[in-house]
């Protein structure tokens, strides 16, 4: 089984293109609206609040309406989700819009992500199945991370050559080409229909029933908490450097040195490993997300061991392949949607959070110990999962 052939699926072939042109189209928009907050307000509260609005309300999206992602057409979803991304882009673009309405209208829009992520993960699962479902993952992931290095590099070229404004419109054009790519291209599929009071009943009662099964519960957390903690570290990176008295220049290249792990562990993982040494390997890997950021507790580490680091931490998330399989097989396809939705709000909702809590804590602990604290609790997360989930990963 190689990338080609899974390539070769037309329906995966039209969501690996869109979602690739989306997320980096989110990661564009994200930093050209805190840029443009910032040159508005001179706050750098507001700035990051610009820059993490859309994680939390996508809990609400997501809690409310992630059964919408079984009921509807993901052809028609899918494309809405990323049609409404557009409208809400070229509104922040062309429009000029108070601080405190633009960061209401991503908050809003950002409520459709998990019901997109829902559609796209049921899409993808429906399709796919062992060993080129596993492939698929892989290849987005690596899509994931190639884009979100490309839209941050694109970003700081885009505002500082057109401008915050019109860096927000070439990103609402991406959104464009993404919708426009899945309603013509994306084939049909069946779905079961309902109204909206139907989906919100739905969604509470489906998410209830996931997470009171213990083994989905475990694989569920197991992908929220250890991402979390990483998000909560990689806040405090340009402090970091900036407390050594270095270049904060310095902790802006070395974000991008997680997202560089995470495309070398997808791919070999993804590529190289089989479905049984995925399973042994799972452990192993979850601890290697957090371990290597516990080592930014020692005081004046070189620049260059700490992007290794962060390299090494990225090649952990692999983790997440032998996970996301087991979670597909164990869910009933009738609620792979609304599954894949609870996941992405948790997830979002997690790294939402985990910045803010982190940031709480360098008012009590130096912010390299803060960095290692959240690496210490992701492995003990990993700890947990282990004694408390020994059978989670036994092949259906």
């Amino acid at each position: 089984m190689t990338y080609t052939r899974v390539l070769a699926d037309p329906s995966y072939r039209v969501l690996f293109a869109s979602r690739t042109l989306a997320i980096t189209a989110d990661t564009l928009r994200i930093v050209a609206l805190s840029v443009l907050v910032f040159a508005l307000t001179g706050s750098t509260l507001l700035a990051a609040v610009a820059y993490g609005i859309s994680f939390l309300p996508q809990l609400i999206g997501g809690s409310l309406l992630g059964a919408v992602a079984d009921l509807l057409p993901p052809r028609q979803l899918i494309a809405l989700g990323y049609g409404v991304e557009f409208g809400s882009g070229l509104l922040l673009a062309l429009a000029d819009l108070p601080v405190w309405l633009s960061l209401t209208l991503v908050a809003a829009v950002s409520m459709v992500t998990p019901l997109v992520n829902g559609a796209v993960g049921r899409v993808v699962a429906d399709v796919l199945s062992g060993e080129s479902y596993v492939l698929g993952r892989s290849l987005f992931n690596l899509a994931s991370s190639a884009a979100q290095l490309i839209g941050m590099a694109g970003a700081g070229a885009a505002v500082a050559v057109l401008g915050a404004h019109h860096a927000m419109l070439v990103s609402a054009v991406l959104h464009l080409v993404a919708a426009a790519w899945v309603r013509l291209r994306l084939p049909d599929l069946r779905v079961t229909g309902g109204t909206l009071a139907a989906a919100v009943r739905r969604s509470w009662a489906g998410n209830r029933e996931l997470l009171r099964d213990r083994t989905i519960r475990a694989l569920i957390l197991a992908q929220w908490l250890p991402p979390a903690c990483v998000t909560g570290a990689e806040s405090l990176i340009v402090p970091y450097f900036a407390v050594r008295g270095l270049p904060v220049e310095t902790g802006g290249l070395l974000l991008a040195c997680m997202p560089v792990g995470m495309m070398i562990g997808s791919w070999l993982v993804g590529r190289w490993v089989g479905a049984s040494t995925r399973r042994r390997l799972l452990v192993p890997l979850m601890t290697v997300v957090g371990l290597p950021l516990v080592g930014f507790a020692v005081a004046g580490l070189p620049v260059v061991v700490c992007g290794a680091l962060l390299v090494v931490a990225g090649t952990g998330f692999a983790y997440g392949l032998a996970i996301q399989q087991r979670f597909r097989d164990l869910v009933p396809a009738d609620h792979r949607g609304q599954a894949f939705s609870l996941l992405s709000t948790g997830l979002m909702t997690a790294q939402g959070l985990s910045p803010a809590l982190a940031g709480a804590l360098t008012g009590i602990l130096p912010v390299a110990q803060v960095i290692a604290l959240c690496g210490a609790v992701s492995v003990a997360a990993v700890i947990l999962f282990r004694l408390r989930a020994t059978e989670v990963m036994e092949p259906c």
